[in-house]
């Protein structure tokens, strides 16, 4: 007999090894000798008041033997002879449409313009040691995309769009640790995500896939509105039958094609702002209510936050607990920042982004000429801005959090994780007025909200700019392109996701839709 049941423990009892046994045969009033095991199922801290409690959702098996296999399995078949699809990206939605059309019987052919895990690392040192950015292997480009090395946080409000549990068993399967399956806000780290990725990879070689590093795609052949032929960036083409384009929110070349050649893209709303980064116990006081270190049992705190703002949305955004800034830049001559944390987010400073709703479709006049690019015109130049701000390479530009709210120059900046290093900037005036006054009465906002916040103490560092697409490629209900009748767009570039599992999902759908008939 298996029964599922919800315990509350205290931080005390979680000292214990065998309180889940305990406290699950007190609950069920049965002897504890007739609990063969407990399996945990969900696991999240309720840190609401002083007494901190976890939460556990649990499988109890009573006289019966837990399970030794997950109930998951992944069908992949020889494809080395199979029909191919071309799959445009090697990110989360490239890797999981290649993993699918493998199990459906098609042989994927990813062409990725980055390189490998392992050749990557020292494009992302040359960024941080010597300011230089190869526009084709960054923080964003690469085998794994820009999740890779962007944290590998696993969180999604996407239930509807698939199974969420497949993807997370997936990664499982791939090397990532089952403690995924549990955690209410699960996370991989940066240190592990890359092992994981180049796991993936061997499973797409070793069934009969290719994966072509450092090949970008530079055109499309098209004819009676199909693409014909892909052209890389040698010149070599390669006909095709069936294209995904999974490139990623950042590849903006992508976007330039498609619209020299008219095909049919939209404007989307995105969100822009600034990365915030306090000391971590800062953070773990306020939300553990401790006035010394956190509990050697909790995890370094995070925190959500939002508040609305002169009809826009002000709002937390990726946030990294025991993490590092990262200079997120795809070109040179702009800044970029994002975070990561490594799997034990045991780093001393936590940052996030706080970032402003843009609403394409008001927010923007003035770049109306741009047409459905024009929010990546108003990103660029914002990106631009603050590459100047920092003083001309990937140093960036940043204030106090209380000066850029009070409206000064910060005379000294706080320590801080972002190898590049910081430089005093007022962006308070430099950022423009729909982004800075909100963010200033936002930061405000979430003083109040969490007592400790608002402090000297904290930085504000530019620009946070990449939390998605300012573009979308439309898509029929088949998932293709309604212009162009074998192009499927995926993931995040295509606007069909907002983070690692949103997009393995939206990959997997594409793998479907574009073999079927095939």
């Amino acid at each position: 007999m298996v029964k599922e049941i919800q315990l509350r423990i205290t931080l005390k009892e979680e000292e214990r090894s065998d309180i889940l046994v305990l406290k699950a045969a007190l609950k069920l009033e049965i002897d504890r000798e007739d609990i063969t095991g407990v399996k945990v199922l969900r696991k999240s801290i309720d840190a609401r008041k002083a007494k901190i409690m976890l939460n556990y959702k649990v499988a109890v098996y009573i006289r019966e033997a837990l399970p030794k296999t997950s109930d998951y399995t992944f069908n992949y078949k020889d494809v080395s002879k199979a029909k191919p699809v071309h799959i445009i990206g090697f990110g989360p939605a490239g890797m999981y449409a290649a993993l699918r059309c493998i199990e459906l019987g098609f042989k994927p052919i990813v062409l990725e313009r980055g390189k490998n895990v392992k050749d990557r690392r020292r494009d992302l040192k040359a960024i941080n040691q010597d300011h230089f950015v190869n526009e084709d292997s960054n923080y964003c480009f690469g085998e794994g995309g820009a999740g890779t090395y962007s944290d590998g946080k696993l969180y999604t409000r996407s239930l509807k769009r698939g199974d969420v549990r497949r993807i997370f068993e997936n990664l499982v399967f791939h090397g990532a640790t089952d403690q995924i399956l549990v955690d209410a806000h699960p996370h991989i780290g940066t240190n592990k995500l890359p092992k994981v990725v180049q796991n993936i990879r061997e499973t797409i070689l070793n069934y009969g896939g290719e994966v072509h590093f450092e090949t970008r795609v530079t055109d499309f052949v098209i004819k009676d509105n199909s693409i014909k032929a892909i052209q890389l960036l040698n010149k070599e083409e390669m006909p095709v039958d069936k294209v995904i384009l999974a490139t990623g929110h950042s590849a903006r070349d992508i976007f330039y094609l498609l619209d020299k050649k008219d095909i049919a893209l939209e404007a989307k709303s995105f969100a822009m702002g600034v990365r915030v980064e306090h000391p971590q116990h800062i953070i773990d006081s306020i939300q553990y209510h401790c006035s010394g270190p956190r509990h050697e049992l909790l995890p370094a705190a995070s925190y959500g936050l939002v508040q609305q703002v002169n009809e826009r949305g002000v709002y937390s955004f990726c946030m990294c607990p025991g993490g590092f800034i990262v200079p997120a830049a795809t070109a040179n001559g702009e800044v970029v920042v994002n975070g990561m944390s490594p799997s034990k987010r045991n780093n001393l400073y936590a940052n996030s982004g706080i970032v402003v709703e843009i609403d394409v479709n008001k927010d923007l006049p003035k770049y109306e000429q741009f047409g459905a690019l024009k929010g990546l015109e108003y990103q660029k130049n914002l990106e631009r801005l603050a590459f100047t701000a920092g003083g001309r390479s990937q140093v960036a530009p940043a204030q106090r959090l209380t000066d850029f709210v009070e409206g000064n120059l910060s005379s000294s900046l706080n320590d801080t994780s972002y190898q590049p290093g910081l430089n005093s900037a007022p962006l308070h005036s430099l950022l423009p007025k729909l982004i800075g006054s909100r963010l200033r009465k936002g930061f405000q906002a979430f003083g109040q909200k969490m007592n400790g916040y608002y402090t000297e103490e904290a930085n504000v560092v530019g620009v946070e700019s990449r939390t998605s697409s300012p573009v979308s490629i439309p898509r029929k209900e088949s998932l293709a392109h309604p212009q162009i009748s074998n192009l499927f767009p995926c993931g995040e570039g295509g606007g069909y996701a907002g983070g690692i599992v949103s997009a393995a999902m939206d990959g997997e759908r594409c793998a479907e839709a574009a073999t079927d008939n095939l």
